[in-house]
């Protein structure tokens, strides 16, 4: 049995208080309200259990914090959300659907569970909370830094092993799309507790930067130390989570990540998270997107993406384009480029800096299997789990 957690009085003073002309983290999304977010206060307890210790990050619709338990006595991560978010309706049916798949998959173990969840009242509405177990760095967090930005090889197979298994599990057993696969949604578990103690008693003896706006605070977030001995790779965030479908036609993924079925406004399915795999890999392993996507002045562009795309992995295939009416913006009817850019001079040799001779040769072919125009020429999850430059 666990013994009581301890009362814990964090201290009103001795923090640096941000001039409330500055934006601190989650006010700088341009679609921030201080309405849409709640006003957590460290020392809070939210649901008469969950007692906050210090914030950990924050997201596009929600801010996270390191809680303790008082009645389970241990540590948890509390994810609370903005109100009226789509991506957390969809987030909670996709852990009451995990919850329903039984199955012996090892990538089960892989896929971050929901410890409870329930509702908490805010100034202007209700904003829903998910509590799960707290979990280390991000695979983005740990890129950031290694030398140069860039995860060395032996560091990114292991993490891609795990991801691929829990996307196999996701995949064959629990039938889900997760359809937001990027670094920063796959952490670390921890297995040494002492680093949320070291995390705790920091926040208590050099409190976190903070700006006080009228009755709100926003606290800048404190980072996990690095532990020793890494533990395995979690896939996080369902948020943008799809299941009870063969297919799907809704917009999804991170701008530069988009498959061409996104862009082209083709009905997508699993396949998506192996394009994701894909340009997430040449990102944490080059330091570079793969695919910039944007026009000469910097601004969004669907139709540089497409040309990108035409110069890795040559000009798509005429029956593909003819799935989509979509495709005649970019491609005349004969599947020849019509677009107002200029295909550019880019391949994959070229652009692999990190490798040579047999390495990259096995790197390069591990991602062609990838980055894929036609969507069922992609291996899946449990087929690139055997290539050779994963098991070298």
């Amino acid at each position: 049995m666990r013994s009581a957690s301890p009362p814990r009085k964090f201290p009103g003073h001795g923090f640096k208080v941000i001039s409330n002309i500055e934006k601190l983290e989650e006010e700088n999304w341009e679609w921030y309200k201080p309405g849409l977010f709640y006003p957590v206060c460290i020392g809070q307890v939210f649901n008469s259990q969950y007692k906050v210790l210090g914030k950990l990050g924050y997201g596009s619709c929600s801010t996270a914090w390191l809680c303790r338990d008082l009645r389970g006595h241990k540590y948890v991560t509390l994810k609370v959300c903005e109100m009226n978010s789509p991506s957390v309706r969809r987030e909670i049916a996709a852990y009451s659907h995990l919850d329903t798949v039984t199955t012996n998959n090892p990538g089960a173990l892989l896929v971050r569970g929901l410890l409870d969840s329930f509702k908490a009242m805010g100034p202007a509405g209700e904003h829903q909370c998910l509590v799960h177990e707290p979990l280390g760095m991000s695979m983005e967090t740990l890129r950031q830094l290694s030398p140069g930005r860039k995860l060395p090889e032996p560091l990114l197979r292991a993490f891609l092993t795990h991801v691929l298994q829990a996307l196999d599990f996701l995949h064959t057993d629990a039938k889900i799309v997760h359809a937001d696969l990027q670094a920063r949604n796959i952490h670390l578990r921890i297995e040494d507790e002492s680093i949320l103690r070291h995390f705790e008693a920091a926040e208590l003896s050099d409190p976190s930067r903070r700006k006080i706006d009228g009755d709100r605070v926003i606290y800048e977030s404190r980072g996990l130390i690095r532990p020793e001995k890494p533990g395995r790779p979690i896939l996080c965030d369902f948020g943008e989570a799809r299941f009870g479908k063969k297919t799907y036609i809704d917009d999804i993924q991170p701008y530069v990540y988009r498959a061409p079925e996104i862009i082209l406004d083709i009905p997508w399915t699993y396949s998506v998270d192996i394009w994701n795999v894909g340009v997430m890999t040449w990102d944490v392993f080059e330091n570079k997107h793969l695919f910039s996507a944007q026009d000469s002045d910097g601004r969004r562009s669907s139709l540089q993406h497409i040309a990108e795309m035409v110069a890795v992995l040559g000009r798509p295939p005429l029956d593909y384009l003819q799935r989509t009416e979509t495709s005649w913006e970019y491609f005349d009817r004969s599947g020849n480029w019509k677009g107002a850019v200029e295909i550019p001079t880019i391949s994959l040799e070229d652009s692999e800096e990190q490798l040579g001779g047999e390495s990259k040769a096995l790197f390069l072919d591990f991602l062609r299997n990838m980055l894929c125009w036609i969507p069922e020429e992609r291996q899946t999850a449990k087929q690139l789990l055997n290539h050779p430059w994963l098991n070298k």
